[in-house]
Order: structure tokens, then sequence, then C-alpha cells
């Protein structure tokens, strides 16, 4: 049982979301929520507060008689609740919902403590709202995504309950629960802030974490299986760069090949010797792809570094408006709702993204054709060379995902369309950002399973089991035990989605 006081931080999600960890409030939030409450009710009543009595956007110069100000959250609530397209998986409606959870929990919301009760039991139970991806452009907050949220929040709607999509009327019947009492600004409150777009995004940065420790794994095994030289991981040649990712990949790959008994040390097979020829047989340097690795990844780590804190900042900030302040007694208007820091931060991850898949496109390519790698059969085919294709078939898949990432790798940051009769005149298109990032990181989880499969076929062709480092031989034997030796031409998709489903969902400890 995590204990929850308004700070979150990566892991704590890790634990919420990835292993379903129950949560409970700390009873300092709740109190901090009555004083917010309460706060925001006696200093409301001679004022004019956005959203507790006035239209909302472009309609906030009419004013809300006293009698309509609890239809007026309904009424928000029910008219933005207007997505469509795609459903959003559960998984990163779960991680929304415990973003907007936090940010509601710092007391700067003025709602009622029965918003953070009901949300707090919805997450612990699985009941998980129906949210569509299409509907925010990140500015207001995720209002058309978060206003779905809201609609069950009120009771209405539907959630998925048990791996079924069911009203959620039913749901709270069967599980005796009540919708919030809504009495101030609930409905506003609940759909005004950036936690659709934090929340994706967090599960973003997990599952990218956990791509990058495959994409090094599979980095270090390449670098074995064609015996490649060692000094380009050397702790020498990296600390002359300052960057810490680079320094930190190379270390890690160091660690990997640490007992390999194929890489070679470059003294032992070139500076030690002289003979006498004009033209090399074996390349004195290796390709980019496998040369090149520190290089590439570390940016992709000091990255994913850099947009964790920012998100791991944005869950912990209050992004609402207006914000209460019970210190200063004080309610300020403004735009904390703004989700450009997080629309940024998933441009940015997504094009680390891309670049990891072209990096193990290229790998891949490097042991596919004959002509580069020099070892193995075209395609490591293990059959007939003609009538039988290996992985050849795949190769097209792969290529096809790094081009469909390259284009997604895009920015949406700079996407902004003025909408709501131009209240909203620059947005951040955070969520699309946030959407498209995953689509992203699911399609590299499809190029490295690709390379995977292929470097085990590799390691077989070659009978270097006994050879290659012991991470490597834990990588062999987990995929292996997804994937059988082949030699005749198979049907590949369904191993394909195999090894993609195990990478996507295992916690690495091969690595």
């Amino acid at each position: 049982m995590l204990k929850l006081n308004g700070t979150l931080g990566i892991e704590d999600f890790y634990k919420i979301i990835f292993q379903n960890n129950p949560i409970e409030i700390d009873n300092t939030v709740f109190e901090t929520i009555e004083n917010s409450f309460n706060f925001l009710k006696t200093f409301s009543e001679n004022k004019t507060i956005y959203g507790v009595n006035t239209g909302f956007g472009p309609m906030a110069q009419y004013k809300i008689d006293d009698t309509d100000r609890i239809k007026l959250q309904y009424n928000l609530i029910r008219s933005h609740a207007s997505g469509t397209g795609n459903i959003i998986d559960p998984m990163y409606v779960k991680a929304a919902m415990l973003a907007r959870l936090n940010t509601l929990s710092l007391g700067h919301s003025g709602v009622h403590k029965s918003v953070i009760e009901l949300m707090r039991a919805l997450i612990n139970r699985d009941i998980i709202p129906l949210i569509y991806e299409h509907g925010g452009v990140g500015a207001s907050g995720d209002l058309v995504q978060l206003a779905h949220l809201a609609l069950v929040l009120i009771g209405e709607g539907e959630v998925f309950y048990k791996n079924e999509l069911k009203p959620t009327k039913e749901v709270f019947e069967i599980e005796n629960l009540k919708p919030i009492t809504v009495a101030l600004r609930e409905g506003l409150a609940l759909m005004n802030g950036t936690s659709v777009m934090t929340g994706i995004g967090i599960v973003n940065t997990i599952n990218t974490r956990r791509l990058l420790n495959w994409v090094i794994l599979c980095s270090s095994a390449i670098n074995e299986i064609v015996q490649a030289y060692d000094d380009h991981l050397s702790f020498e040649l990296n600390q002359t760069k300052k960057h810490k990712g680079q320094r930190e990949v190379a270390k890690q790959m160091r660690t990997h090949l640490n007992d390999s008994k194929l890489t070679r040390k470059r003294e032992e097979f070139l500076y030690n010797k002289n003979p006498e020829v004009t033209v090399f047989e074996e390349k004195v340097q290796e390709y980019y792809s496998l040369r090149c690795v520190p290089q590439v990844l570390g940016p992709v780590l000091d990255t994913l570094n850099n947009i964790e804190n920012i998100l791991i900042e944005e869950v912990n900030s209050a992004n609402d408006n207006p914000i209460v302040s019970v210190e200063k007694q004080h309610v300020y208007h403004g735009g904390n709702f703004h989700g450009d820091y997080v629309s940024l931060e998933m441009d940015k991850l997504k094009l680390v993204v891309a670049k990891m898949s072209m990096l193990a496109e290229r790998q891949l390519n490097y042991l596919l054709n004959p002509n580069l790698n020099n070892i193995l059969p075209a395609f490591v085919n293990l059959g007939t060379l003609g009538l039988n294709f290996g992985m050849q078939g795949v190769q097209f898949t792969a290529t096809s995902t790094t081009a469909e990432n390259q284009m997604l790798s895009n920015p949406m940051y700079v996407h902004s369309i003025p909408n709501n009769n131009d209240n909203q005149d620059i947005v951040s298109m955070g969520t699309n950002a946030a959407l498209i990032t995953k689509k992203v990181i699911e399609n590299a989880f499809e190029v490295v399973a690709i390379e995977m499969i292929t470097i085990i076929q590799a390691i077989e062709y070659l009978k270097t089991q006994d050879k290659i480092s012991t991470k490597t031989k834990k990588m062999y034997d987990a995929i292996r035990h997804l994937v059988p030796i082949f030699t005749e031409d198979m049907v590949m998709y369904p191993y394909v989605n195999k090894v993609k489903d195990f990478i996507m969902n295992h916690e690495n400890n091969i690595v």
C-alpha cells in the first residue's frame, strides 16, 4: 500500500500502474483539501471567480446565478465529453487518473474531498474511465479527455471493469460507490489540467527506459557476434567526452561484455603485428552502427533523464485555473493548465525513440547483408540459399516501421491552431504529442523484436553459444524459448508479436 501525500515519483507510477499497488491518502492531504474547499467557498461568496460563478472560456463574461452554479459544472462536463477516435489504453488512463489525483491533492483547486476519495477507489479497484484519443488541444488542459474522467466521477459515461466496457452507473451499483459531490467548481477543477498528457508521458518514459535497455543489450550482442574490437567502448576513450549519457552507455556495454570470449583487443591483433600487407582483409574499424553506439544512445539516455524530471515536476505541480492559495487568502487567475512543457518533452522523446529504431534497423541490416558482415549467410538464412528466405520477409516490416517512426517524429509542439473563439489562440497539442510518442515507442519495440530474433539466429549459425557473454546468453535462452530454431521458412508474425510482447512487458532482469 502506497500512501500519497502530494508528491509522486517515477517509481511510484511504476508500482501503481505496472504492479497494481493500491494507494491510500495521507490524512494531511484531506486536511489540505478541506481547508482549500472551505476557503474558496467563503472567498467566492461576494466575488467574481472564474468557473465558480462565471461561464467558461470566451463565455466568462456571463455571470451565472447562484441557483445555476451546480448546473454549470454538470453542463461543462457533459458538453465537453466529446472525444472520438481510438480508445486510450486503460493503463495510460489509470496513469492520467493518478496524475490528476495528485495535482488536486495539492490543495490549489478548491475541490470537495469526495473527488479524492472516489478517484482513489477507482484506481484501487481498476475501474477505468472510457477516454478517447481525439479531442484535446492541450492548452486549457486536456479538457475533452478529462471531461470523460469527470463524467465517470458524476456517475455517468462508461468504464472498463474486469476487462469489460460497462455503464458507470451499473459498476457503481456493483461496487457500492457514490458519485462525487459537485459543490463549487469540481467540473472545471477536474478538467482544467495537463494530467492526461502527463500520465501518458510518464508511462512513455517508463517504456522508453525499458526499450533503451534492450537496445543496449542488442548492441552489445552484435559487437560480440562480429568479434568487434572493444576499444570504442573503453573507459579511456569515452571519458574524453563529458556527456554523462555516453559514459553510462559505454559502461553498461563494457559490463555486458566483460565475460565475452568473442570481442577482441586491438593491441593483440593490430598493434603488436606488422604484417606485410597493403590491404587488410578485415575492417580496421567497425561500421558506425556498432562503433558509435555510446555516442548515439548517450543523447537518448540524457534526454530521457531530463524528460522524466520535467514530467515529475509537472505531475507534482498545480495545473489548474484559477489557483487557490489558502496561505495568501487569495485566488489567482492564469494559465497553469497550458501543456507546452509536456508537449515539448514528448516531441523530444519520440525523436530519440525514432533514433533508437533507426539504430536497431541499421544493425539488423548489417546482420542480414553478407557483403557487410562477411560472416553470415544472406538474411541469416539457416536453410538453403535461394530456396529459403530466412529473415528476409521481416526486414521489410522493420524498414517500414522505422520509416513510419521517422515521419511521426516530426513535432506537435509547433502545430498550434487557434480555437475556442480565439480564446485559446496558442495551444500545446500536448496530448496528441504524448499519444504519437506512444505509437513511436510501440513501433520501436517491433523493430527491436525483429533484430533480437535475428541475433539469436546468427548465434545459432555461428555456434557461439558457449562464447557469448552471460547476459547475451540469457537473452538467447529467453528468446529461443519463444522462437524455435528454424531452417525451413515459417510464418513469422506470431513470433515477432511474441517477442515484442515479451520485451515490452519484461522487467529487464536479463540486462
